[in-house]
Parts: C-alpha cells; structure tokens; sequence
C-alpha cells in the first residue's frame, strides 16, 4: 500500500516507535506528519539516529498532534525538544528495550525501515536492531519501509513479512555517515590508547575522529575482537586484514557482534548477507555481564567534560541536553569486570572556542554519565592517565597533566582551593 495508506492505521493518543541508527523511515515519517493537522495527543519515541534534517513531524503547528520523547537525542528532534515541544527520558540505552517489555513505556506501532524480503519471506531492519527488535515485539502494529538500500543483517533485527501490518515500496538511501579523518592531535589520543590495547583484546569503539585514530594505530595488532554498540567504516581495514579475527572472544567466537550500524555505503554492502556479522538487540550486546565475559575488554568512548575528580559529561551541554548516554556506562563497567579489561574515555582538552574540556566542577547542570567511581583512563592530546586507584588530590593532579597548558594554572589553584594540602603535597 501507499505510505499515506499505512498512516490510517494511526489514531489518536497512540504511541509510535520509529526506528534509528541510519535508517529513519523517512517515507512514512512524511506521511504521518501530513496527518498532523487531524491527530491529537500521539506520542513518537526516538532514540539514537543520524537523520537526514527535522523530522518532518517535528513542527509547531503539530505540537498538539505529535510529542516527542526521545531516548537520545538525535538531530531530527534536538531543536523540537529545545523549543520545549518533546521531552527526554533518561535510560541507559541497553535498559530501554525493558521498559518496552514490562510495558512501563506502552507501544501501539513501530516504523520500520527493511531489506527487500529473503528466500524464506524474512526482511531485515539491516543496520539497526538496537531498540527497534524490542519495539517491533512489543507493538501491537507494524510498518514497514521496504527499501532495496537496507542491507540483511543476521541476527535479531528480521521479521517475517507475515507480521508486517502493512508494507511500503520505497527507494530511500540510507543515510551515510563519512568517515572521520583523525586530526594531528587525535592521532595522539590514538597512539596513546592503541599501545595500552594488548593482543586478544576485545574492543568497543565509539563513532568519530578518535575512534578512527586508534582504530589506525592497531594495525600491527593480532587476534582481536569486536564486541560494541556500534559499527562503523574505520573496523574495515581491520577486519579485511585478519587483525580482527574473533579468534579469543568468548562471546560468539568468531563473529563481530554490535547492535547498530552507522557508515557509508562501503560498510552496508559489507554488511549485506555476511555471516560473519551478527546485529543483536541493544539489551544483548550492552549486558555488562555478557560484556565482562569477554577477556581483555577494551571501552573507547569520548565525552564532553571532565572534572577533576573524574566525573565525566557526556549527554549534556550545561542543561541543555545534546545527546545521550548510549552505550558508554555499560562498556565502562563491563570493561572493569571483564579479566585484562580497560576502559578510555577520551576527548580533546579543549572546545572549539578554545574552553577548557577539564574543569574544576562540571558545569550547572550537566549530567554525570560515568561516575568517579567507575573512570578508568582518561585521555587527551597531552597524554593518557589512570584514576583507577586515585584518591581524589590524585586525580586532581593527574587530571591537570593532561588538561591544556593554558588552564593548567588556573586548574591548581581551584584543586588547591577544594583539596586544600593533600593536593599541595603532590607536587
């Protein structure tokens, strides 16, 4: 049928899953937002995408239609929920799928953006099972995007074609995400990070110019695994090389595991029909103690600030909330448990204006993501320090060893004012 065919399905005060990662059902996102003007009180949950502009539903004149609650705010909504249109609901992303099934979060339709059917009759969401596996169990309503872009995926996120309540004929390129070319000074992070990276290791890397650096600097490395929320173009070299090979995992030995996929259409075809990848249910992959059983486990995420005692920010700008925790918690405290595991949170020391990422305290009304109590490495251009073990005038110390040049005056005499002679002492 005809996307604006599948949107009489919609009625008042329902509440609609639509499906992340790159694969944001546009056609059916326009179709509903041209019943905008007729419905009231539905409710669009979303969580992580990287989507091609707004949601086209995401508009003024629709506040009385749609609400917005987002699980990680992506570009396609952030404006709209500034604006005071939509909310946020705090979750750790491999928690959501349990609010899902518990029925805490109630689910009447999921938007799904799927593969062209197999031989058995199974369409794929391709590069996002992440929450949309859990959604689609969960609603008493599918529909689905059928879209010769989608690669096949193995793994959770198919379904047979007789579950779909209604199915549109698309030709919707998936959004492509470009590979980020390291800067000089991510490169440093890199090189920092990949030479505490041991052989065996088994890796959670992150999106963006860090990840891609150290993901370079492991060229040289042997028999390791994947095991992450996220895949991305910078595992390829690795993986076409043999440098990853699954070989130690003991979580699906053999196989790269993660729960989405974000990328150019180089990794989609990759991805389309291989074996040797298994896309699961962000529930499965995020479990720290799925995770933790893994050996060597090593978590490479980036975050927005830092304090001095190891608090890090990474979802929030002051109170305006940017983004979202994602998977970061869980691989942190998955790494801690896993034997040999490490984790790195890592950024550059300062914003592009020029502002120290280090700060005395965090700034009002950011959210701590990773406790002090859980951070591991922190690294930046200056170098890579470990507050495992720390008391705090330690950490404040060693914080300000790796925080620019410029701020570290400034740096000493607030930890001197906070710590007082036990952060003296350690000069």
């Amino acid at each position: 049928m005809t996307a604006d065919e599948a949107m009489g399905l919609i009625h008042d005060g329902y509440h609609i899953f639509v499906q992340g990662s790159t694969s944001i059902p546009e056609t059916l996102c326009e179709a509903l937002a041209r019943r905008g003007h007729e419905l009231r009180d539905v409710t669009v949950y979303s969580a992580f995408a990287v989507a091609k502009g707004p949601a086209p539903y995401c508009k003024p004149e629709y506040k009385d239609a749609f609400f917005v609650d987002s699980f990680f705010v992506s570009n396609s909504v952030r404006k709209y929920i500034e604006e005071g249109y939509g909310s946020v609901t705090p979750r750790f992303l491999g928690e959501v799928p349990a609010l899902f099934r518990d029925g805490t979060v109630k689910l009447d339709v999921t938007f799904l953006n799927c593969s062209l059917p197999n031989d058995e009759g199974y369409v794929s969401f391709g590069v996002s099972a992440d929450l949309a596996t859990s959604a689609a169990e969960c609603s008493r309503i599918l529909i689905a995007q059928i879209n010769p872009h989608m690669p096949f995926s193995y793994g959770d996120a198919v379904v047979h074609v007789s579950k779909l309540d209604a199915a549109v004929l698309v030709d919707d390129p998936l959004v492509e995400v470009p590979t980020a070319v390291p800067t000089d000074k991510e490169l440093r992070i890199g090189a920092a990070i990949a030479e505490r990276i041991p052989d065996g290791a088994t890796l959670q890397i992150g999106v963006g110019g860090i990840p891609n650096a150290v993901i370079r600097a492991l060229a040289d490395h042997k028999h390791l695994g994947l095991h992450t929320e996220a895949m991305t173009d910078g595992v390829l070299p690795l993986l076409e090389s043999g440098v990853i090979d699954n070989s130690l995992k003991t979580v699906m030995p053999g196989i790269s595991v993660a729960s989405l996929a974000l990328g150019s259409r180089r990794l989609y075809d990759h991805m389309n029909y291989n074996k040797d990848m298994i896309f699961k249910d962000v529930a499965w992959t995020n479990d720290p103690f799925r995770i933790a059983q893994n050996p060597k486990v090593m978590s490479i995420n980036s975050c927005l600030e830092i304090d001095l005692t190891g608090q890090v920010c990474a979802d929030s700008i002051g109170e305006r909330i940017f983004s979202g925790v994602g998977g970061q918690h869980d691989f942190v405290y998955g790494a801690s448990r896993s034997e040999g595991g490490l984790s790195f949170l890592a950024m550059l020391s300062t914003t592009n204006k020029g502002h120290t990422k280090i700060k005395p305290i965090l700034t009002p009304g950011a959210g701590v993501v990773t406790t002090r109590f859980q951070t591991n490495y922190v690294v930046t251009e200056y170098g890579a320090v470990d507050l495992r073990g720390k008391n705090l005038a330690e950490r404040a110390r060693l914080m300000i060893s790796v925080a620019a040049p410029e701020f570290r005056e400034e740096l000493e005499r607030a930890a001197a004012r906070r710590f007082g002679y036990s952060f003296l002492r350690h000069k």
